[in-house]
């Protein structure tokens, strides 16, 4: 056989069947395993967290409640003794703990789930891990806390006269709406922070800056129309408003009054909606590929 019939009966050979073509295998997503599962893991995560966050201390679940005492005394000495703002405002030991303790809730629930993906590496390199169960556990244990602070705010509260309403049955609408704004925020970065460690230091300042941009130590209506419209971009800022006028002083301005107008308040809805849906859409991306950044 010559050589142009041998290459022709090469060229004749039908090719081998195709093996397959290599393909990107994605990771597990930020529920996997299902909603159920995952469900079930956060209350067990949750619940661990809590306890282990204060086993062997002496005084135990007891410093859930000193810690934001001690620090609240000393704003309480602060802006009462030293700058006299609370003489013009109506109860306002009362004001400043129950807006400290919502918005501590907010700061340490953001904190701690920050690094918490990181900080879990072990169990997210695990298959089908769900993903979201981790942050979202940490916000949950920070919400324990909050459950205990807000008994010892009732308690000053009605110490001080404040009689019992009907705008006190509010009191979850407040705690849902920081409790889910808090997990949006805390989504973002902790997905964001195996990627990017500068997301830690950079929460660290904002973290302080949103506590002095926001009426946490000061009602709003001391500051100019324009500052106050400026500010109330921050949801908290509303929720707070909310939660004089619902719980401290119901002779309070809401935040309709604060602002001028209920067409004000569309700008903290947009910035709220907007925080969950980039929250959602954020974590949905990044939980993937989590692991490979570990």
């Amino acid at each position: 056989m010559s050589t142009l019939e041998r290459i022709e009966d090469r060229d004749a050979t039908p090719a081998p069947p195709h093996v397959g073509e290599l393909r990107e295998v994605s990771g597990p997503s930020a529920l996997g395993g299902g909603r159920r599962r995952a469900l079930e893991l956060l209350y067990l995560m949750a619940s661990f967290d809590f306890k282990r966050t204060y086993f062997g201390t002496t005084l135990g679940y007891v410093w859930t409640i000193a810690r934001p005492l001690l620090v609240f005394g000393v704003l309480l000495v602060v802006f009462t003794k030293g700058l006299r703002l609370g003489a013009s405002v109506a109860h306002y030991p009362q004001l400043l703990l129950f807006n400290f303790i919502l918005f501590g809730f907010f700061q340490e629930g953001v904190g701690t789930a920050l690094p918490s993906i990181v900080g879990a590496e072990a169990i997210v390199r695990k298959t089908q891990f769900p993903r979201l169960v981790i942050p979202i556990a940490s916000v949950l244990t920070a919400m324990f806390n909050l459950g205990l602070n807000l008994i010892v705010v009732f308690i000053f509260i009605v110490g001080d006269g404040i009689s019992p309403r009907w705008t006190w049955l509010l009191l979850p609408v407040l705690v849902l709406g920081t409790l889910i704004l808090t997990i949006a925020v805390a989504m973002i970065l902790s997905s964001l922070y195996p990627r990017f460690r500068d997301v830690g230091i950079i929460w660290t300042v904002m973290s302080t800056a949103l506590f002095y941009a926001t009426p946490v130590i000061y009602p709003l209506d001391r500051f100019h129309h324009t500052l106050r419209v400026v500010i109330s971009a921050n949801p908290m800022t509303v929720i707070l408003v909310c939660a004089r006028k619902w719980i401290i002083s119901p002779s309070a301005l809401g935040p309709a009054g604060e602002l001028g107008g209920h067409v004000y308040l569309l700008i903290p809805a947009v910035v709220y909606v907007a925080i969950c849906l980039l929250a959602v859409w954020i974590f949905r991306r990044e939980a993937p590929r989590i692991a490979e950044e570990l």
